[in-house]
């Protein structure tokens, strides 16, 4: 009896099980599941061999939902999305090699062999348990009708009331439902892909002979700058604003004192919690790339991005530094960048921080060393990508006098002395504490780098690509990132007047919120581009 009883309680909770851990509650599972209903019927009426078959493949079916559940009860939690079926088992790649960055291999290893060994005793719990519970029906004939018949019109009786506790319906179709939603989602991604295919081909500045591209910012060395998790949460909540906003404002200070101003705005990014690969080719592209398929299609186009618009012109040398990156690297190309130093190309000696393969200070040192500081026949514009504010924030590097950096073994003692991640990881407010810290940390590197190094010509545009994950920045957190352009000519800040941005570092909380994608055309028409459009 009481292995009966397990068996039917896993059946109903995988049944009624929710997709969001905030929705998790001891009331949603005192619910009725019609799909158990529906199934008890079939079950009644099938000959002995049908209603096996049928019943085990129902398990094993309920055990791909429930999976799917988990699936999207995760990527809810740290990407603030559900999890699509059809784009997102490459993430699972992604981040089985964050874990191992965060962990080690070790422990990452076990928790691969964990997971899989728990789904496949999920699959086989459940096909057992469904198996069961048929021949249960079908030993007790006459009971099991009549229970469920009464199942049926409690059911139907609680559904067309409305009937409720806790604010839950009792009457639940959730598999049900979820199967619909998959399903549409599929369909809704397959057609997306087509139709963005051809807003892909659109482009308004993709006719624009080179002489008309960005004219007022020639001569400048430009810099695009994005800082990792950079997101509106920093900036305004309780408890990592106070250290960023203290961080911001006396950043702004010291580059007013040295010459430099700011205007500062938010966007809308594309993308939330990770997979800042579309947060930097939304911005950088002009498109709404929120999703895998959409970066492909973008990636193998010849569609125009802000960075490649420097080198249509002919007037600027391109760079890319990238120390996050740790394989060949073919958007290369897309982003119109004559050379890229990726993480091996950077002469770091020092210990990995996590996820980031060195401290944001010594890869702006390096930045500084090998292309800014260095003469060159034209301006340079240049791409960098920092990663000390990638989770797990912990251990976090410090800043140490530029000129001890030498080859980064100066932060062996840093990295080891730092928090672990497991400790991080586990602790919510202790996240929230330490993602503050990384951000301070990366805002002091890169405005600190600008105020020693940085020229009457040094024009630095840097953003954040997304907000950190929902137990950081909170489950109804928007998905805005700041983001400043600093400069010492007052004329560059002087063309973006009429964008009511605010001075300083920090954007005001009114200030104007555009979406990501807008930020390209935005920025090609104030300095100067000129329109021509390139039609699919």
């Amino acid at each position: 009896m009481s292995v009966n009883v397990l068996a039917a309680v896993l059946v109903v909770a995988a049944l009624v099980m929710p997709n969001s851990v905030v929705r998790l509650g001891p009331e949603k599972f005192l619910r009725i599941p019609g799909e158990a209903v529906i199934g008890a019927a079939l079950m009644l009426a099938l000959p002995r061999r049908p209603r096996i078959v049928l019943a085990a493949v129902s398990g094993v079916a309920l055990g791909a939902m429930t999976v799917l559940n988990l699936l999207d009860m995760g990527f809810n939690q740290y990407l603030g999305r559900s999890f699509n079926l059809v784009l997102d088992w490459s993430l699972l790649g992604d981040a089985e090699s964050y874990l191992e960055d965060s962990l080690g291999r070790t422990a990452t290893l076990a928790a691969a062999g964990g997971v899989i060994a728990l789904v496949l005793l999920l699959f086989v719990l459940l096909a057992l348990s469904t198996v069961r519970l048929s021949n249960l029906l079908a030993r007790h004939t006459g009971t099991a009708t009549r229970g469920t018949l009464i199942a049926g019109v409690v059911w139907i009786t609680c559904s067309s009331l409305g009937l409720q506790i806790s604010g839950v319906p009792l009457a639940s179709d959730r598999t049900a439902s979820a199967v619909k939603i998959q399903a549409r989602r599929v369909a809704d991604t397959l057609r997306d892909e087509a139709e963005f295919q051809k807003v892909a081909k659109v482009d308004a500045f993709g006719n624009t002979p080179a002489a008309q591209l960005v004219p007022d910012l020639r001569g400048k060395d430009m810099i695009f700058t994005f800082i990792e998790s950079y997101g509106r949460s920093a900036i305004e909540d309780p408890i990592m604003a106070p250290g960023v906003d203290s961080t911001l404002d006396a950043r702004t200070k010291a580059l007013a004192k040295a010459g430099y101003h700011a205007k500062s705005g938010w966007l809308t990014s594309a993308t939330y919690g990770g997979s800042s690969w579309l947060g930097h080719s939304t911005t950088l592209s002009g498109l709404w790339i929120n999703n895998q398929q959409r970066y492909r299609t973008v990636m193998a186009s010849d569609h125009l991005s802000l960075t490649k618009a420097f080198k249509k012109t002919g007037a600027w040398d391109t760079v890319g530094v990238m120390p996050g990156v740790q394989k060949a690297w073919p958007e290369q190309s897309f982003y119109g960048l004559d050379k890229v130093y990726n993480a091996f190309e950077l002469g770091y000696k020092g210990p990995k921080f996590s996820w980031s393969t060195m401290p944001d200070q010594y890869a702006l040192e390096q930045f500084q060393q090998r292309v800014h500081g260095r003469k060159h026949d034209k301006p340079m514009m240049s791409e960098l990508i920092l990663t000390s504010s990638h989770q797990p924030w912990a251990p976090i590097p410090k800043m140490v006098g530029w000129d001890q950096l030498g080859d980064g073994s100066i932060f062996k003692g840093i990295q080891a002395a730092g928090n672990k991640p497991a400790d991080v990881i586990a602790d919510t407010t202790k996240s929230r504490e330490e993602y503050g810290k990384s951000i301070q940390y990366s805002v002091t590197a890169l405005t600190e780098w600008l105020e020693r190094y940085g020229t009457d010509d040094t024009v630095l545009v840097f953003l954040g690509d997304h907000q950190p994950i929902a137990r950081v920045s909170g489950n109804h957190a928007s998905r805005d990132v700041p983001i400043s352009i600093v400069a010492k000519d007052p004329k560059v800040l002087d063309k973006l007047a009429d964008w009511n941005w605010t001075d300083g570092l920090r954007p005001a909380h009114d200030a104007p919120v555009w979406k990501m994608s807008a930020f390209r055309d935005k920025f090609l028409t104030a300095y100067g581009s000129t329109p021509h459009p390139k039609k699919g």
